[in-house]
């Protein structure tokens, strides 16, 4: 991508992976609630699904090494994390079908990344959700079936340890995004 100054952009994010065992129960999840054919959208896939800490935007190269640096002064320890209810945004616009992530210590990693990126001319992210999107809704068949259906959808509690972060790039492409790591950081 350009901008008219004919500088390479790159769309970035910082993001959280999820452990494989989380991943195989999500695919499982996604395809009980497609068999209920109960709106229509895409599901996302398993390679995708991630916890997004900071959606950067399209950043210059220069600033891409910037914000290595920064996260790379990030001192932070493992944290253990649990998948949570599936819910909607709003339930007037219905969007974005996700599943919680929990865990009081994804609030603070997430608030040390915000704190160095807005040391770097990036806006501090005032409304957090610690959510994986699972589908992205274009209908809903049926408001009232399909909110009475994710109410009562219980989830399996899956926890694990995070080990890492990552830096990411997004390219945007006809049949969906495509990730690529940029920078892991340990936790310690």
């Amino acid at each position: 991508m350009n901008n008219q100054s004919g500088k390479n952009l790159i769309r970035c994010f910082i993001a959280l992976e999820l452990n494989r065992e989380s991943i195989e129960y999500i695919r499982e999840l996604q395809k009980i609630i497609k068999k209920k054919n109960i709106f229509a959208g895409k599901f996302t896939e398993p390679e995708n699904l991630h916890l997004t800490f900071k959606f950067l935007g399209e950043i210059s190269e220069e600033k891409v090494e910037e914000i290595k640096k920064k996260l790379s002064e990030i001192k932070f320890e493992k944290i253990n994390v649990k998948l949570g209810e599936v819910g909607v945004f709003s339930k007037k616009a219905l969007r974005i079908l996700w599943i919680k992530l929990e865990g009081k210590r994804i609030w603070d990693l997430q608030k040390s990344i915000d704190e160095k990126m807005f040391g770097l001319g990036f806006e501090r992210e005032e409304r957090f959700m610690s959510h994986i999107t699972i589908a992205r809704m274009k209908k809903v068949f049926d408001k009232k079936i399909f909110l009475d259906y994710i109410k009562n959808i219980k989830t399996k509690k899956i926890i694990f340890e995070v080990k890492d972060f990552i830096f990411k790039k997004s390219e945007l492409k006809s049949d969906g995004p495509v990730y690529t790591d940029i920078e892991r950081y340990k936790l310690e």
